[in-house]
């Protein structure tokens, strides 16, 4: 026995069989000796009554001082009852973050997500996550690695906070499958981006300007029935454009005017409408054999593609920056105009979170306004006869 340093492992003789030179000072420590000249640092300890033999690293690459240190380390964490050797095996067998993510995408998002949710997360993935992060080891990821991450896409916050958002999901499974330890997802704290919600609505002569451009449109056959009939189905019922375009015959009920949607962004709902709308689904053509309520141009296919045809038809009607969400929108502002509450809006548009329809409260106050001035004006005139009366006498 002898102290370990680097002379002393220089020197170690090598023999016909595997040997071990123990360090003097620190008990357990020792270095191994190959037949063949190879030479490794290893440490043994008893954990949980069983006696193991980890592997510090090989002599050279690995100073003696480097070996000693984590033999002291791992010696210390075996009589707290930790298991060293576990974790680094752990470590040694640890994915790295495109093998995470292709697990993530395969056994999590293809079973859990919906296919237009599957689309984000493996372009978050994809395009963001593997070219950054895709050779390292997942569990050699830390905190200061995302926020330096999520910090390189401040020019685009809205992806850069969904990124973040699809990492927090792949470390939590992590920790799920045994390849992180619990409590370690090093997207905590990483503070999401400010997002600039844009709220746009139309104006009682922008949906005149839009209605007669649709027409107009219809008249001379520009664009195809189907997209048309989708803008307007829009425009009527508040619907997402992802309702609407998966929208089938057996969903659609003309008498008690609802779509009985088996699945939407927020899981199964009914969709309530009113008389216009029903006149624009009894105007669609049905095809046999054909279940879609918007058709495509392939037999038995739908429309998959409005944004084409909806950027023509907004310049046509004088509204280049209108979105097709901003129906949505301008549907929900619309029925706080004719005095409906936040409560029955979420209803309508089929909100599970109040919160989701807060974000029309200011519009709310507008039907106040218009009320308040009216009682204003009314006693206003009042006073001022009033005034008007004692000063002739």
């Amino acid at each position: 026995m002898a102290k370990l340093t680097k002379r002393t492992a220089d020197m170690a003789e090598t023999r016909d069989k595997i040997s071990v030179v123990w360090d003097d000072e620190l008990r357990g420590f020792g270095l191994r000796v190959y037949p063949n000249g190879r030479k490794v640092y290893i440490v043994k300890c008893r954990i949980k009554g069983q006696q193991r033999f980890i592997t510090l690293g090989q002599h050279g690459p690995v100073t003696a001082d480097q070996a000693r240190a984590k033999a002291y380390n791992i010696l210390s964490e075996a009589k707290n009852g930790r298991d060293p050797a576990r974790e680094l095996d752990q470590m040694r067998k640890s994915p790295t973050m495109k093998d995470l993510g292709e697990r993530f995408l395969k056994e999590h998002v293809a079973v859990r997500c919906k296919p237009s949710t599957q689309g984000e997360y493996k372009r978050s993935v994809e395009l963001f996550i593997n070219p950054k992060l895709g050779t390292r080891k997942a569990c050699d990821i830390e905190r200061r690695d995302i926020a330096e991450f999520h910090h390189n896409l401040r020019d685009i916050p809205y992806q850069a906070n969904r990124t973040l958002g699809v990492l927090s999901k792949m470390f939590n499974l992590a920790e799920v499958w045994g390849l992180r330890p619990d409590h370690s997802n090093p997207c905590l704290h990483v503070k999401k981006y400010h997002e600039q919600k844009r709220e746009r609505f139309l104006s009682p002569d922008e949906y005149v300007a839009l209605g007669k451009t649709l027409d107009a449109i219809e008249a001379d056959g520009s664009e195809t029935r189907s997209a048309i009939t989708a803008i307007r189905l829009l425009m009527l019922t508040g619907c997402r454009l992802s309702e609407i375009m998966t929208l089938k015959w057996d969903y659609v009920d003309l008498k008690a005017r609802e779509f009985r949607l088996p699945e939407s962004k927020t899981g199964a709902k009914v969709v309530h409408f009113g008389e216009t709308a029903v006149d624009v689904l009894k105007s669609i053509e049905r095809i046999e054999g054909n279940p879609w309520t918007i058709t495509g141009r392939k037999e038995g296919a739908r429309l998959t593609d409005l944004q084409h045809p909806w950027r023509r038809i907004r310049e046509r009607a004088g509204l280049p920056e209108l979105r097709i969400h901003d129906l949505r929108h301008s549907y929900a502002s619309g029925a706080l105009a004719l005095g409906e509450g936040l409560p029955m809006i979420g209803k309508l548009l089929g909100h599970t979170q109040v919160q989701t329809t807060a974000r029309y409260a200011h519009l709310a106050s507008d039907p106040l306004k218009a009320a308040a001035s009216k009682v204003s004006d009314t006693i206003g005139k009042a006073i001022w006869k009033g005034q008007k009366a004692s000063v002739e006498t």
